[in-house]
């Protein structure tokens, strides 16, 4: 059972229903694996529980406003 994890911010369902057939899609068209065999994983993360540079993302998310 291969497992396509996506890690990454919060993400709307249509976003993560979308990225799952997409993904799922590609992937098995380039491996000549089953669709039905992929599973698809997200892991969530909200913005303050991210940094980059040192500097918390919701912070920086603040700043471009």
């Amino acid at each position: 059972m291969p497992v396509i994890t996506i890690d990454g911010p919060v993400l709307a369902l249509e976003m993560k229903e979308k990225l799952a057939k997409e993904l799922t899609k590609l992937t098995s068209e380039v491996t000549n694996i089953s669709e039905d065999a992929f599973v698809v994983l997200f892991h969530e993360h909200p913005y303050e529980s991210m940094a980059q540079g040192g500097i918390l993302i919701s912070e920086k998310m603040k700043r471009q406003k």
